[in-house]
């Protein structure tokens, strides 16, 4: 399988993790992709309209796409009830996780762009005080509600734990660390995992 991607990238990290949980990690080929919004990605093209990191070409040729979908079919494919868990309160929860972290990926990933890509005068103050706002709520209640979650490996902590890592390598949220030491010392854990070793950003 290969998987179209940056590292740098929370989403693509996330379901690189995901491949090396499910036990799948070397049957999983990263190939480098970056991705700029004013360029065109013949080759992510090719293999989905939206043109969008990540993207997983199946080993028959199929394209599998967003993050979240990827995740779960490593899943599918490698057997594990365990990561996205078949019964339904575990589930939802396990996917309600998840879909918070994706909703902090895109504001982490979105406040990026628009410090950091986007020319200082064309900035949008706004916007940038707002992502701000929105990245220290998602952190606040991943530290109040979902610690005991956070305790499992499952597709939501794996997602958590990317986009935490992508706040710290794009330094978004610099005093995280000493305001939530509970989910401080819960991702300082888990940095240790193999997946997260395995995938850490490039600088």
């Amino acid at each position: 399988m290969k998987l179209y991607g940056s590292i740098n990238s929370p989403f693509v990290r996330m379901t690189m993790m995901t491949s090396i949980e499910c036990g799948l990690g070397d049957d999983v080929e990263l190939i480098s992709t970056s991705v700029e919004l004013t360029k065109v990605q013949p080759a992510l093209e090719a293999l989905s309209p939206v043109a969008k990191i990540p993207v997983l070409e199946t080993d028959d040729g199929q394209a599998v796409y967003d993050s979240r979908v990827i995740m779960e079919y490593l899943c599918i494919r490698a057997g594990n009830t365990t990561m996205l868990p078949q019964t339904p309160a575990p589930r939802i929860r396990v996917l309600t996780l998840l879909a918070m972290a994706q909703g902090f990926g895109d504001t982490a990933v979105g406040l990026r762009y628009e410090t950091f890509a986007r020319p200082q005068p064309r900035q949008w103050p706004d916007l940038i005080t707002r992502q701000e706002l929105r990245i220290a709520a998602v952190m606040a209640e991943l530290d109040a509600k979902w610690m005991a979650d956070l305790a499992n490996v499952t597709l939501g902590s794996i997602a958590v734990a990317a986009v935490l890592g992508y706040v710290d390598f794009r330094q978004l949220a610099p005093q995280w660390h000493i305001k939530l030491p509970r989910l401080a010392d819960w991702y300082k854990q888990f940095s240790q995992r193999e997946s997260m070793v395995r995938t850490a950003p490039k600088g």
